[in-house]
């Protein structure tokens, strides 16, 4: 069956998209605006955070009380997420009731209440979710990592510093939310059951404004091999690693999927089977692909004992070099089953759909029809593979560990 995308463009820029999913009763929708950490103003990191949950604290006519009660009475499952460019909103829900989600996520973007005395509360979860990455060190240092790995302001942590958001004030964050919350600049993707007609009528009539793009380019370079050591008192040193790829858009985005699938992409893959199987060096280890527009890298998480730490790092670092000097056809099948496979679960899901396509919208200007990404992977070979890893060797590695022992990166 030939996948539908559906999509309108308001007359002020806005972007409707959608794909329409016949065998769910369920329908998601997620809009995502021009927020992200990296494009906050100086010295306000953490503001969106912050914003995130102040919105939801009452709007248009309804205290925050009311509004939970409405939104909870619709039964939506909502979402929200600060990422590098965008700020996301999100919900599901069962189709029946989307009309009604979508007018009350109108209130909630063009007539947040912002109160005083909300704000405060806001302001203090997000200093306490901050607080909170010293008992999650392993999120702590993809934080960390993702900070050095990038170029500024790219990597922007989106939780911000302690300082930042204690002197972040009601009258900043109120601000950040009238300049950046440009509906010009917006995406709105929504997947399941819907009517595209009606949805694109009722938000022609909510967010049509007079709003103006005021989009970037950026232009960066990944820097050099880097490391950062930061001590902290536990029994284990927690280890980020962090190599330059090729972002989404490039021809050999796949060929590189595939290698962090053959390093990955489950427990017959290289680093659990070398580094934890064979060698008992660490209790969790992995990698994953990670993207932003302009920039892309393969990230890796170890966590390990002090007296393994370093020979886990020398064999992870050893492991990624290792890649091009062959891989097996059976290594490379494994990969794509299980790339077809999150695949096609993600397909399923119309929470994961309405998001992938405004993911998709966002960083190629188009959505990748499914059936287009499986012959895509169906058609990477270890040649394939092998080649962009020749072009594309692992030679700078940028770490970030944190726990009582500093280590040498080789």
């Amino acid at each position: 069956m030939t996948q539908r995308i559906d999509k309108f463009v308001l007359k002020n820029g806005m972007v409707v998209i959608g794909e329409p999913m016949a065998d769910v009763a369920s329908v998601a929708f997620e809009l995502a605006l021009p927020c992200g950490a990296s494009k906050l103003p100086p010295g306000t990191g953490g503001s969106a955070e912050v914003i995130s949950d102040w919105i939801f604290r009452g709007a248009g006519a309804r205290t925050s009380r009311e509004l939970m009660d409405a939104l909870d009475g619709l039964g939506l499952q909502r979402s929200s997420a600060v990422g590098s460019s965008l700020f996301d909103l999100g919900c599901a829900m069962e189709s029946q009731t989307l009309s009604q989600a979508v007018d009350l996520y109108g209130d909630i973007v063009l007539r947040p209440r912002l109160e005083a005395d909300q704000f405060e509360l806001s302001r203090e979860l997000a200093i306490q979710e901050l607080a909170g990455l010293d008992d999650d060190p392993r999120q702590n240092v993809m934080l960390k990592l993702h900070e050095l790995f990038y170029p500024q302001p790219l990597g922007a942590n989106s939780l911000g510093t302690t300082a930042e958001l204690e002197s972040l004030t009601i009258e900043t964050a109120a601000k950040i939310i009238k300049d950046k919350f440009r509906l010009c600049d917006a995406i709105f993707g929504i997947a399941g059951k819907y009517d595209f007609a009606a949805v694109c009528d009722q938000l022609s009539k909510l967010f049509e404004d007079n709003s103006k793009s005021t989009k970037e380019n950026y232009s960066y370079k990944l820097p050099g091999a880097k490391y950062v050591h930061h001590t902290h008192d536990g029994a284990q040193v927690h280890i980020g690693l962090m190599t330059p790829a090729v972002t989404l858009e490039n021809e050999n985005y796949y060929n590189a999927r595939i290698a962090v699938s053959v390093l990955s992409g489950g427990m017959s893959a290289r680093l659990f089977t070398e580094v934890r199987e064979k060698r008992g060096l660490c209790y969790a280890v992995g990698a994953s692909y990670h993207n932003l527009k302009e920039l892309a890298g393969i990230a890796c998480y170890a966590g390990s004992a002090p007296d393994k730490a370093q020979e886990t790092l020398d064999v992870i670092i050893a492991e990624f070099r290792r890649l091009s000097k062959g891989i097996s056809d059976e290594e490379i099948a494994n990969a794509k089953a299980g790339l077809k496979s999150s695949l096609i679960m993600h397909s399923e899901s119309s929470s994961a759909r309405s998001g992938g396509i405004v993911t998709d919208h966002y960083l190629l200007g188009r959505v990748r029809p499914l059936e287009e990404i499986k012959q895509k992977i169906e058609s990477v070979t270890a040649d394939s593979v092998l080649a962009y890893l020749r072009n594309n060797p692992f030679e700078h590695f940028t770490v970030v560990t944190i726990g009582p022992k500093e280590l040498k990166v080789n």
